[in-house]
């Protein structure tokens, strides 16, 4: 079963120096009927203005990933963190116990473009975390790339969930497939361009909720990038 989550009807807000579209329920965004998908909290688009970004603010048992499309993201963390994320970084946050960060757009004439995604924890009160890493020269080879997973298998980051959350760059017609284990789940969010999930077309802000099916068939109708999360 394939159930789509159109890019027009997610939630939206424009505070001038953000403008945010939300997946799922999120701020003053209520949506009985798009509250989670599993263990897939948070899935946020957002542009963020030059010189502009989101004060110190409090997190606590959430996994937190980062994803830039375009332009650049500074973080700063409780911790004693600091990072520039860029397109083909991706950064990863266990909030756990605790734990305050900032994150602004570095650039004062550049808008920053990203995706904030939110899983829950598989389990409460750890210590929090953070890492960072490169995936740029992977994605230019091409095909699924595990960015992120319980066990930092194939060089991912390491995060405390049981999910796997894998990114594509897909030129015009590049084909993908993806088998789905028995028990598992898959959100599907085209960020950029037109891909068709078994046959099915989505484009940029798009996303699939899928289950029930065994293997996905993945097709770019146009240059693609797409993130595919496989979940418990």
């Amino acid at each position: 079963m394939i159930t789509i989550r159109k890019a027009n009807e997610r939630g939206h807000a424009n505070h001038g120096w953000l403008d945010t579209y939300h997946t799922f329920s999120f701020a003053s965004y209520r949506d009985a009927g798009h509250m989670r998908f599993r263990v897939l909290r948070v899935i946020n688009e957002d542009r963020v203005a030059p010189g502009k970004g989101f004060g110190t603010h409090p997190h606590n048992d959430m996994e937190i990933i980062t994803y830039v499309l375009d332009g650049a993201l500074e973080h700063k963390d409780s911790m004693g963190n600091g990072s520039v994320i860029r397109p083909g970084d991706v950064q990863h946050m266990s909030a756990g116990t605790g734990v305050m960060h900032s994150e602004f757009t570095p650039s004062e004439t550049e808008t920053v473009h990203l995706y904030q995604i939110w899983l829950f924890p598989r389990k409460k009160g750890i210590e929090p975390g953070w890492d960072q890493k490169s995936f740029a020269d992977k994605l230019r080879d091409g095909g699924l790339v595990l960015v992120a997973s319980p066990d930092g298998a194939d060089g991912s980051l390491t995060i405390n969930q049981d999910a796997r959350l894998y990114s594509s760059f897909l030129g015009e017609g590049e084909r993908l497939t993806h088998d789905i284990a028995t028990g598992r789940h898959i959100w599907l969010q085209v960020a950029r361009g037109v891909a068709t999930v078994n046959g099915i077309s989505l484009e940029a802000g798009d996303g699939a909720a899928i289950s029930d099916e065994t293997t996905l068939q993945i097709e770019a109708a146009d240059m693609a990038e797409i993130l595919l999360f496989d979940l418990p």
